[in-house]
């Protein structure tokens, strides 16, 4: 709740779920324990995120200082992480692995690909197989907020269509494609009990 929204509540009230004032005495007992357990939690939840960002950011901090030292050696500049990245132990029992994702959106000339891909679609409508039709159209919805999933894009150009058109097509999708910005993920893994593999130290509470 906001803070200036909290301050307007009279004392002894609470706001409910539709922004009504409900005086206390008239919530039940259960409702009023269940909101305390709630932000109990969510209290804790977010304690939890601060430290997770806080380990994250002096983490990656360490690796790129580690990263100067070694490049010194060679009297060289590395100027940051530009890829991936995989620190081990000596005995290589642990793992650190830094990966670099760019953010891509699509500009103006996907609509141009995507006429052409429907183009394609049409020229092969007595042959062409109604999987692939399905796979056009799944690859270009939008959701809920009207954003294109890259990856669904992606993966029409990796599909090996036999076609001048359709090469032409998947040409201008590459080139709609702009980097708006990348980021960094961190991950840590230990070597799992067969000596063969090795497993995340998972970060991600709903994977716990």
């Amino acid at each position: 709740m906001n803070a200036h929204v909290k301050d307007l509540i009279p004392q002894g009230y609470r706001q409910n779920a539709q922004g009504h004032l409900v005086p206390e005495s008239a919530i039940a007992p259960i409702d009023l324990a269940r909101d305390a357990l709630v932000k109990e939690i969510v209290e804790q939840a977010r304690a939890l995120q601060a430290k997770m960002r806080e380990f994250k950011q002096r983490a990656m901090g360490d690796v790129l200082a580690f990263v100067d030292l070694a490049a010194e050696r060679y009297d060289a500049k590395v100027g940051g992480l530009k890829g991936n990245l995989t620190l081990a132990t000596f005995d290589g029992a642990y793992q650190l692995k830094i990966q670099v994702a760019d953010r891509l959106v699509f500009d103006e000339r996907l609509q141009i690909a995507k006429n052409l891909v429907d183009a394609c679609i049409h020229k092969w409508t007595e042959g062409s197989r109604m999987e692939i039709r399905a796979l056009v159209e799944h690859a270009f919805q939008t959701d809920r907020e009207g954003k294109i999933s890259t990856g669904r894009i992606l993966s029409l150009t990796r599909l090996n269509i036999d076609d001048d058109d359709w090469r032409n097509a998947m040409q201008a999708i590459r080139d709609s494609m702009q980097v708006v910005g990348s980021t960094r993920y961190l991950r840590v893994y230990e070597r799992a009990a067969d000596g063969e593999r090795y497993e995340q130290i998972t970060l991600d509470v709903a994977a716990l």
